[in-house]
């Protein structure tokens, strides 16, 4: 079949390829960051093949953490459905640039750019838009860390002013889990 966007193109579309329920009902934070992500992307939903837009939703447990990440290919736009959360971003200067937001407000991080959300004491939950199809996300630490092949120990050692065994130690928090 022909792709457009590194995506198939259908010849017999249906509703079902513009519909998703995904973003419907929470996600289970027990997780080790306290947050969970549920995306619609054009993996997920064929019909926003070439749209250029696509959407999450977050839900985030009590002191939850999306950590420091970046949209390669977006900006993206979160709205605070339920809660309360800080949020900021770094600009290509180091300079943060951070916020507390609230139910019914909205907050944009610039494409490409460092970014992470923290929630305070009570669950909370936002819907993230991207003006991408397929927005992609690279984690900083789990980028830096857990990499395979591994990034050299000198090489982390060195950019984050660490010994070498606390480089281990990091790594091995970050290790991929054998199937």
């Amino acid at each position: 079949g022909m792709k457009l966007n590194g995506f198939p193109c259908k010849a017999n579309i249906t509703s079902e390829d513009f519909f998703s329920d995904t973003l419907a009902n929470p996600g289970m934070t027990n997780t080790s960051m306290g947050t969970v992500v549920a995306a619609v992307n054009v993996q997920k939903m064929p019909g926003l093949n070439t749209l250029g837009i696509s959407l999450s939703r977050i839900d985030y447990a009590p002191s939850g953490l999306n950590p420091p990440h970046t949209h390669p290919r977006a900006s993206e736009m979160i709205f605070v459905l339920e809660g309360e959360l800080e949020v900021g971003f770094i600009t290509t200067a180091n300079v943060l640039i951070s916020k507390t937001i609230k139910k019914g407000e909205v907050f944009v991080f610039p494409k490409g750019l460092v970014h992470f959300q923290r929630n305070g004491k009570a669950p909370a939950t936002v819907l993230a838009a991207f003006n991408s199809q397929f927005a992609g996300t690279q984690s900083i630490a789990a980028t830096l860390f857990g990499a395979s092949p591994t990034v050299p120990d000198d090489v982390l050692s060195k950019a984050f002013h660490m010994d070498s065994k606390e480089v281990e130690i990091t790594k091995s928090k970050f290790a991929p889990t054998k199937q």
